[in-house]
């Protein structure tokens, strides 16, 4: 350790120490360095210090006659290798100069010239490198104790370390602790020294010298941001955010960030009105926090934190690394947001490690060897899955590394190599790609793709894919490529023609041409985005004709050339229709026709050549291959053309008009197939003459016949499903479901809108599902906590556990757990309270005491506690009665001893004794110190200093021990233990209760101490740390409780156990506690038993009964420490176990104060005798033992008998002096008695004046005197009686004065005054003043005396009175307050600016003395408040339905704002009705109320729905049911628990239907294909109310509507069947033993042989076009050899293979692979005997040792420890 524990021994024979003159210095003996005292010390490193006074002097100047002093060239910075020559070579390194945190060594070497040699005679290097524990304290300290005995400038010092000077770091510069003194003590520290405190750089012979991170001189190599030295980085990341609080009232706190263990840097600055505090989590599961409440830096989990807290902002830092996880969170302390921004280095604990090479391929002949890597976790230091190092981009995969192997031919006898998993000698493994795909997109950049494997080909050239790591050793080749990075396609627009018209609005034309990249005319261009062809065109010249009102089209030519080239397109990579220009018109004038050819054709993209396809590949309409033409009239004559009479270009020609014309032709198919539908009629453009269908460009368009309808299918449907939306998913991730409504539905009428609900099995289709997936994809990583486990407890509070993993749901359903680190959210809690009730009551038994006897036989008992486990994990005891009957043999038993010596033969050696004494002892009054012998009890007051002897006979006190409750008692501050059988205890506190036992070898005694608190009451003994509070809180309890306390606690005068009513406590220390508490409650102890035991004693308050020696002569007849025998009880519990029970209670008083009487007696007896005979002054009182006595004081006062009776059980109230009126006094009078208030005159004659002073107060209070507001000193003149009043004997003038009588107690003190003057003396001048000011007329005053008439609040205030006269002056105050009654306030702002800061949006309603109300929804919260002024402020209270709402059962309420606000929550109507605040001072009561009322829901059977019907005899109205709140209907989810009411259908519109048209179904169609007819029936029928329909004239239905038509056309599609071919060969691929497949053509044609599309005939079942078929060629198997022996007996390395191949089952012989390819291929090589190598002996674990050894590859670690035995010999 770096320490200056060398000090003791030299560790090197060359150096020793002198102290010259308060230095140390080192010495060296070769002469090389040590400097005089006038020159200071010279350093070398740290050696032995030796004093002076050690050595001889003859030695030291020795020593110091043969030193040489170092030449100062020695230290020049030049280099030294060129000078070298002059030197000897360098010794070697000297022992470091620490032995832990970074020391110095160094090497010399001599000057071998006569002259001084050029260079540096000396060298350094650091050494032990390696962290220091943490007991090693620091070094610079260690050299500044070394001096604490050695005096400085006489006097002796503890040095501490004076670090970091910034001008000479390297001297050792120490302070004075305590005092600001600092010296250098040094003028180097010693080599090794840290120049500071956050740095490497270490001083070196005095010098400040760089030290990098890799602990090397002058390297200047610093570490990264992840702490790695001369690291780049990439270990960890940067992590930075910011966060923005979203606190609310119900969210306190909230996580920021969670900083993971190993991250440094971090820095959090937090901007606002919150706070940050901290918890850790260890690795180890601890956890921890801190509320960072102050400035400063602080060490939390070994972690060093630096927090900085300013009034708007907080600045948390730490360097790092952390220790444990952190996790920063923040607490809400203000309604503004707040932000943090933070940032932090964070590890990367999954990184990739290389692996060793794997085993050769081949055994011989050459074979290669790869590596490959695994993914490893630092933290838990394990590897895991590849997936964990993939999640960070920093972390790069290692490529594989490959090297030859086994490059010696393969002998001869070897046959072929079947060792390895590689069967044969083969290429290495490559990589082999599938071809391109095509490309994505035809233009503008697209990606094509392609497979690329691994594969291995073997010596028959059949290629297998193998694992991609065997081929990592060459780049993979890319698997995606960008293509047709050429631009697509665009519109180009050519120039705009001329306009149409000459003058006026026209038109104009323009060519736009879809050109490719090449500037080709092509396709391909989106026709969206191409531009308009046509634009309205202007020209300015006017014209005289009427202005048209819509553009002129253009003429001919530009017409036609804009809509051929529109009409162009482009072969593309998607099958589409391709049609050639039109040919020549058939006719040279007049209408013709013109032709195209129109091909289904495709480009081909690999040659760029185009492909004829079928027709039925080409999607969307064929375009037309044929179309009319004009070729001018035939007359020859140009017909002009009109404008007013064309709308299109064709549209002017009159030939075309009377050509082609509009045409009905049939019905569409009707809309609906039942309930009513409709159908359309078709509008064709004929040809007149041939009667052919035609082009509709070719008729006129405004000639078009109307729309023409009908009704059809009036048929009711047949019942179906109907489909609702579907549901919102039930996941976000993973995968969830989707739910929708299906029900069975049947349509009436459509007409009508009727429908009616079915059951699902009258829908003959299969029902769509209701339910299907969503969702699916993978989720964020989240905690996902399983099921609490059982709680540790059955009862008294336990723990309960469960596992919190961090989980990712994948989308599959499944979950992949992860580290906790890829959860970002705060982690739930693992660990919760359970079972917080109490546990029955059960017997505690206690230890066997000693044996009875101390030879031969005798018993041993025990004592059982009866105790109760509470709901918060606490023991407490309890009544016995409350535990089960305990059977004897559990607290007795018999023992046996040595048998016991004869009578005539005693024992030669005595057995310790100790002499205890058995007594009783009540501390009365407070003590510094008590001294008290083993043996006892002593019932004593806090604070008392006690000393307990042991006296123990015949044993080495030394040997003499002490135990507290069983457990051994060692010396501490509070404690001490002395060796002399003493025992100490500094300040009692209610922790030291208990049973203290002396034991001196076999013999031992006890002690007990029990505390007396406050109210005279014992103190219960704390059973946990809380003990104290809850012993305070018992301390407020009445005293009737507190009784009962003790009744229950010990037993003695209640019904107990049959061994209590013998008189014997539950437990032996407590049997006397009953008669104590008694005792005490007798009163009598001058109230000089504390309040609390916490108020100050009498040491540390300013002036005490016990400092003033009139108040302590008073206090005579008083004990401190009342003392009794234990045989006195004794008696008194016996006698009380055998009264009667109904008896006991009273008998018990009686003999209680009868013991009273005896204690106190004796002690005035003993107090008698010890005073002057001139000091008994006061005989003692005594009563009578018969007289029935109710407390302890009055068998001591008679003045006080009137309030002590009840003293005990008075509640606490500060002092008050009784102000009571004297008669006059008479002047002539010997003796004068008066009580305060009064004013007396002395006269001549007056020979004792009396004053009374009489105060009540719970706890009693003290009287004190005093004159002129100087404590009155008492004398044999002046004297205090025993009823507190002051007697004056002989007055003397100088008696004259204010006398002040001062009473006071814990709570507080009250004083009046008395006026003595002398008689004749002027009357005192009497002044008032309220609140310091002088009061005048109109205030009345009688005889000093102030009236005040008509008080109102002005007349509030501190009221003073000044009497003055020659003598003197005395001022008196005293305070009058004005009651004011509670009453409502006027104004009501302030408590409604309460009520909305406690609920903003909470209801709310103010109480009033009339009452007020307030209506509200179940479930609703409420604030009532109560507005009240009064003085003083009045005490509040709630009552609920005129209970008092604290015993009101069933609410859930909060009373806030001092009691003015009253929260009711969740309200029901339990919680309903009046609720109501009672307001009462001194002065007066107030009660107001208000109450709540509960609206609740229910159904409403109201209007009825609409009809179902509007005529016949089906017609009914369902009455409509309403959930309803408060008259508004809600949702009926809210009625749920409500009666429904019954509702009956109401029948509606019973009366008879207009006539109309009823049609059957329609026939079966005449054909199946090709065109048929279908017929169906139409009558005109009446629906009567009744419910039957009639048949009525044709008519009554004409008149109403059309009539439907009765035959329609069916079946026109064409008859198609599937065609096929006949079977091909059985030649496919092999699909299992003996089984191929085979293929043959299938295609859709008519009957009569044309070939058609595939979907024309989708509607018939399709034929199948493949097979399976048996095949010779299929007849094959995988086979396998046996496999070779393992390569290695154990290790990781070992591997066995075995030949692979598909064989014929009938020849044997070898095939193709790929025939077998139908089953899956038997594994060729796999590892063996991977056990763990025994590290006992040396062996060969492998069979190629010989090999290793031959190749010399014996100093590879990783041959050398698989051949160990080979290796060993070579």
């Amino acid at each position: 350790m770096g320490t200056m524990a060398r000090l003791g021994a030299p560790q090197h024979p060359g150096f020793l120490a002198r102290f010259l003159g308060g230095t140390w210095c080192l010495l060296y003996i070769a002469g090389q360095v040590c400097g005089d005292q006038s020159q200071g010390a010279v350093f070398l490193r740290e050696f032995t210090l030796i004093r002076r006074e050690s050595l001889h002097e003859d030695f030291l100047s020795d020593l110091l006659s043969s030193h040489k002093t170092e030449d100062s060239s020695s230290r020049t910075a030049r280099s030294e290798e060129d000078r070298d020559g002059l030197w000897d070579a360098w010794g070697p390194w000297s022992e470091c100069s620490r032995t832990c945190g970074g020391g110095a060594s160094y090497s010399l070497r001599r000057c071998l010239s006569s002259k001084s040699c050029e260079g540096r005679n000396i060298r350094y290097r650091t050494c032990s490198n390696v962290d220091c524990p943490p007991e090693a304290g620091d070094f610079r300290a260690q050299q500044c104790s070394a001096h604490n005995d050695v005096k400085h400038h006489g006097q002796f010092y503890e040095w501490l370390p004076v670090s970091n000077d910034p001008d000479n770091p390297c001297s050792l510069k120490c302070q004075a602790k305590g005092t600001a003194l600092v010296v250098e003590l040094a003028p180097k520290v010693l080599d090794g020294t840290r120049c500071y405190t956050e740095s490497l750089d270490m001083c070196i012979s005095g010098l400040c010298q760089i030290v990098g991170c890799d602990h090397q001189l002058g390297s200047t190599v610093k570490e990264d941001n992840c702490g790695v030295c001369n690291g780049d980085g990439s270990t960890c990341r940067l992590v930075r955010g910011q966060y923005k609080s979203q606190l609310s009232a119900t969210k306190l706190d909230d996580t920021v960030v969670a900083i993971p263990y190993g991250s440094r840097h971090i820095r959090l600055v937090l901007k606002g009105p919150d706070h940050l505090y901290l918890e850790t989590k260890s690795l180890q599961g601890a956890k921890g926090e801190n509320s960072l409440s102050s400035t400063g830096t602080f060490l939390v989990d070994n972690s060093s934190v630096d927090f900085q807290k300013f009034p708007d902002k907080e600045i948390l830092r730490m360097a790092g690394p952390l220790t444990a996880d952190f996790i920063i969170k923040i607490r809400n302390s203000g309604s503004a947001d707040s932000a943090v921004q933070f940032i932090f280095y964070q590890p990367i604990i999954h990184r990739w490690r290389e692996t060793d090479f794997f085993p050769c391929s081949a055994t011989c002949g050459g074979g290669y060897q790869l590596t490959s890597a695994e993914c490893y976790d630092l933290r838990s230091s394990r590897v895991v899955a590849d997936q964990y190092c993939h999640y960070y981009p920093e972390n790069i995969k290692p490529k594989p590394k490959l090297q030859e192997c086994n490059l010696d031919p393969c002998p001869a006898s070897d046959g072929y190599k079947q060792i390895m998993p590689y069967d044969l000698y083969h290429p290495l493994p490559r990589w082999e790609a599938t071809p391109w795909t095509a490309c994505s997109s035809s233009c503008g950049g697209g990606i094509q793709s392609r497979a690329v494997s691994c594969v291995e080909e073997d010596i028959q050239g059949h290629v297998t894919s193998v694992e991609e790591w065997k081929c990592m050793y060459t780049p993979k080749m890319p698997i995606a490529q960008p293509c047709n990075i050429f631009d697509c396609p665009k519109w180009l627009a050519q120039e705009w023609s001329p306009c149409t018209v000459t003058c006026g609005h026209g038109l104009r034309y323009r060519v736009v041409l879809c050109i490719d990249h090449r500037g080709m005319h092509t396709g391909g261009c989106s026709p969206k985005a191409k531009p308009h062809i046509k634009e309205e065109c202007i020209i300015p010249t006017p014209c005289y004709k009427p202005k048209e009102k819509l553009p002129v089209e253009a003429k001919l030519p530009w017409f036609k050339q804009a809509q051929e080239l529109e009409e162009g397109a482009a072969v593309s990579e998607e099958p589409s229709f391709i049609p050639e220009a039109w040919s020549a018109c058939t006719v040279t004038c007049g209408v013709g026709t013109q032709v195209r050819i129109v091909r289904c054709q495709v480009l081909l993209s690999f040659s760029q050549s185009v492909a004829d396809l079928p027709v039925d590949e080409c999607e969307g309409p064929k375009p037309a291959s044929q179309r009319a033409c004009y070729a001018g009239p035939c007359s020859g004559e140009i017909p002009e053309f009109n404008p007013d009479e064309t709308e299109g270009l064709f549209g002017g020609l009159q030939d075309f008009h009377e050509l082609y014309d509009w045409e009905y032709e049939g019905f569409t198919k009707c809309s609906e197939s039942c309930g009513g539908g409709v159908q359309e009629a078709v509008v064709s453009c004929l040809n007149k003459q041939t009667r052919e269908p035609a082009d509709e460009n070719l008729c006129v368009t405004s000639r078009r016949p109307p729309q023409l309808l009908k009704s059809c299918n009036l048929d009711p449907c047949p019942a179906r499903w109907e489909i609702g939306k579907w549901s919102p998913c039930s996941l976000t991730c993973g995968v969830g479901l989707q739910t929708r409504d299906v029900f069975c539905s049947h349509l009436l009428s459509r007409e009508m809108n009727e429908t009616v609900i079915l059951a699902d099995e009258l829908c003959r289709q299969p029902k769509p599902s209701t339910v299907q997936a969503c969702n699916r994809f993978n989720c964020a990583p989240a905690w996902y906590p399983a099921q609490w486990q059982p709680c540790s407890r059955t009862c008294g509070g336990g723990v309960q556990k469960r596992e919190v993993l961090c989980k990712q749901r994948m989308a599959d359903g499944s979950f992949l757990e992860l580290p906790e680190t890829f959860c970002s959210a705060s982690k739930p809690a693992s660990q919760q309270a359970c079972k917080k009730d109490d546990c029955p009551s059960e017997w505690l038994l206690l230890d066997w005491t000693e044996c009875s006897t101390s030879c031969g036989e005798g018993t041993q008992t025990r004592s059982a506690i009866c105790r109760k486990v509470l709901k918060t994990g606490i023991s407490t005891a309890v009544n016995s009665t409350l535990c089960p009957p305990l059977p004897f043999s559990s607290s007795i038993r018999p023992c046996m001893l040595a048998t016991c010596a004869r009578p005539g033969r005693p024992s030669t050696k005595h057995s310790p004794h100790i002499a205890a004494a058995r007594k009783v002892y009540i501390q009365t009054r407070r003590q510094r110190k008590l001294h008290f012998v083993v043996g006892g009890f002593a019932y004593l007051l806090p604070k008392t200093a006690v000393v307990l002897r042991c006296p123990a006979r015949r044993v080495r006190k030394p040997l003499i021990t002490w135990e507290k409750d069983g457990q051994h008692l060692v010396s501490s501050t509070h404690v001490t233990v002395a060796p002399f059988g003493y025992l100490k205890i500094h300040r009692l506190k209610p922790s030291d209760a208990g049973v203290y036992t002396c034991s001196a070898g076999p013999a031992r005694e006890h002690f007990v101490i029990k505390l007396i608190g406050g109210n005279r009451k014992l103190v219960a003994r704390p059973l946990s740390p809380r003990s104290e509070e809850e012993a305070l809180a018992g301390r407020k309890a009445g005293p009737k409780e507190a009784l009962q306390t003790h009744k229950h606690q010990n037993g003695i005068f209640s019904n107990g156990s049959k061994a209590e009513k013998r008189g014997l406590a539950a437990s032996p220390g407590s049997r006397y506690d009953d008669l104590v508490s008694r005792l005490l409650e007798q009163g009598g102890w001058r109230g000089e038993l504390p309040a609390s035991w916490e108020a100050p004693d009498s040491a540390e308050r300013n002036a005490t009964s016990e400092e003033d020696p009139g108040a302590e002569r008073a206090l005579l007849h008083l004990p401190f420490t009342v003392v009794t025998e234990q045989r006195r009880l004794d008696d008194i519990l016996r006698n009380l176990s055998q009264q009667p029970e109904e008896l006991r209670d009273l008998y018990s008083k009686h003999l209680v104060a009868q013991l009273a009487q005896e204690l106190f007696r004796s002690h005035l007896e003993h107090q008698d005798t010890l005073l002057k005979p001139s000091e008994r002054r006061t005989p003692p009182v005594e009563v009578s033992p018969h007289k029935h006595v109710s407390g302890f004081s009055s068998s001591l006062r008679t003045s006080s008998a009137g309030d002590a009776g009840g003293g005990s059980r008075r509640p606490h109230r500060k002092p008050t002096i009784l102000r009571k009126i004297s008669a006059a006094q008479q002047l002539s009078a010997s003796e004068v008695v008066t009580h305060l208030g009064q004013t007396v005159a002395l006269a001549s004659g007056t020979l004792s004046v009396l004053l009374h002073c009489e105060a009540v107060g719970h706890p009693r209070p003290t009287i004190s005197w005093a004159r002129n507001g100087e404590e009155v000193q008492f004398s044999d003149r002046i004297l205090l009686q025993s009823d507190d009043s002051l007697q004056i004997l002989a007055p003397v003038e100088a008696d004259v004065g204010f006398y002040t009588c001062n009473a006071t107690n814990a709570l507080g003190s009250d004083s009046v005054s008395i006026a003595v003057t002398l008689a004749g003396v002027p009357e005192a001048e009497v002044t008032w003043f309220r609140n310091k000011s002088k009061l005048g007329f109109p205030h009345h005053l009688h005889e000093g005396s102030l009236l005040l008439t008509n008080v109102s609040a002005s007349d509030q205030g501190v009221y003073s009175c000044r009497a003055a006269n020659l003598h003197g002056e005395l001022t008196e105050s005293t305070q009058l307050l004005i009651l004011d009654p509670p009453q409502v306030p006027t104004q009501l702002e302030d408590i409604r600016a309460l009520l909305a800061a406690t609920g903003p949006n909470l209801p709310s309603v103010l109480t009033s003395p009339l009452g007020t109300q307030l209506v509200l929804d179940p479930g609703n919260s409420a604030l009532l408040g109560c507005p009240i002024k009064g003085h003083p402020v009045p005490n509040i209270t709630w009552f609920h339905a005129g209970q008092p709402i604290v015993t009101a059962t069933g609410l859930t309420y909060h009373i806030l704002a001092a009691g003015q606000i009253l929260q009711v929550a969740n309200l029901s109507s339990g919680s309903q009705g009046e609720f109501s605040c009672l307001a009462q001072n001194e002065a007066g009561v107030l009660m107001q109320k208000a109450s709540l009322v509960i609206q609740d829901y229910w159904w409403s059977v109201d209007r009825l729905a609409t009809c179902s019907a509007s005529c016949g005899n089906r017609g009914v109205q369902q009455p409509r049911l309403r959930c309803l709140l408060n008259s508004t209907e809600v949702n009926p989810a809210h009625c749920a628990g409500k009666v429904r009411p019954v509702v009956q259908p109401v029948a509606c519109n019973r009366r008879d239907c207009p006539s109309r048209w009823m049609v059957t179904s329609w026939s079966a169609c005449t054909r199946s294909c090709g065109g048929g007819v279908q017929t169906r029936r139409v009558t005109c029928q009446k629906l009567k109310a009744s419910g039957i329909s009639t048949p009525v004239s044709n008519d009554m239905c004409t008149q109403l509507a059309k009539r439907p038509v009765d035959t329609q056309a069916c079946n026109q599609q064409l008859c198609v069947e599937w065609a096929f071919s006949s079977w091909g060969q059985c030649s496919g691929p092999c699909i299992g033993p003996h089984l191929a497949v085979q293929h043959r053509q299938v295609f859709c044609q008519t009957r009569d042989g044309i070939a058609l599309p595939s979907e024309q005939c989708s509607a018939l079942p399709r034929p199948v076009s493949t097979q399976n078929c048996w095949s010779e060629a299929c007849s094959v198997h995988w086979r396998v050899s046996l496999w070779t022996l393992c390569t290695a007996t154990c290790g990781n390395y070992g591997f066995q293979s075995r030949r692979v191949e598909c064989v014929h089952a009938r020849t044997n012989k070898a095939v193709p692979e790929h025939l077998c390819s139908w089953g899956p291929r038997p594994a060729n090589w796999q590892r063996c005997n991977i056990t763990p190598c025994e590290n006992m002996e040396c062996r060969d674990t492998t069979r190629y040792c010989e090999k290793v050894k031959q190749l010399k590859l014996c100093q590879l670690s990783q041959f050398k420890s698989r051949c160990c035995g080979t290796c060993g010999k070579a």
